[in-house]
């Protein structure tokens, strides 16, 4: 079974920091581009940043220059170094994979869209 794990979250004061991971487990062959997203409580969900299988890098504007992501391909997972936090960027973050090839049930599979459960990141003093 693959699954993506998020961890890392927490309570932290304004202007804190924090790293978020998101490990891919299973049978995984390769995972092309990977992302984080976030939603706040009564708000839809929204893309937070996105790097590439050759570790092409975007950001949506909220987080530049504040937040990094980056992977390792070897370990099959993708972080999300958060510095400067505020308030604002309260909620709960989620690790995407646009799509990958694992094997499931024996059998070779690309699979689309895949998501983590989510880790919860409150700012908060």
């Amino acid at each position: 079974q693959v699954q993506l794990v998020e961890s890392g979250g927490g309570l932290v004061q304004p202007g804190g920091s924090l790293r978020l991971s998101c490990a891919a487990s299973g049978s995984i062959f390769s995972i092309n581009a990977m992302g984080w997203y976030r939603q706040a409580p009564g708000k839809q969900r929204e893309w937070v940043a996105r790097i590439t299988s050759g570790a092409g890098r975007n950001y949506a504007d909220s987080v530049k220059g504040r937040f990094t992501i980056s992977r390792d391909n070897a370990k099959n997972t993708v972080y999300l170094q958060m510095n400067s936090l505020k308030p604002e960027d309260t909620a709960v973050y989620y690790c995407n994979a646009d799509w990958l090839v694992a094997m499931v049930a024996g059998t070779k599979k690309f699979l689309y869209d895949y998501w983590g459960q989510g880790t919860q990141v409150t700012v908060s003093s």
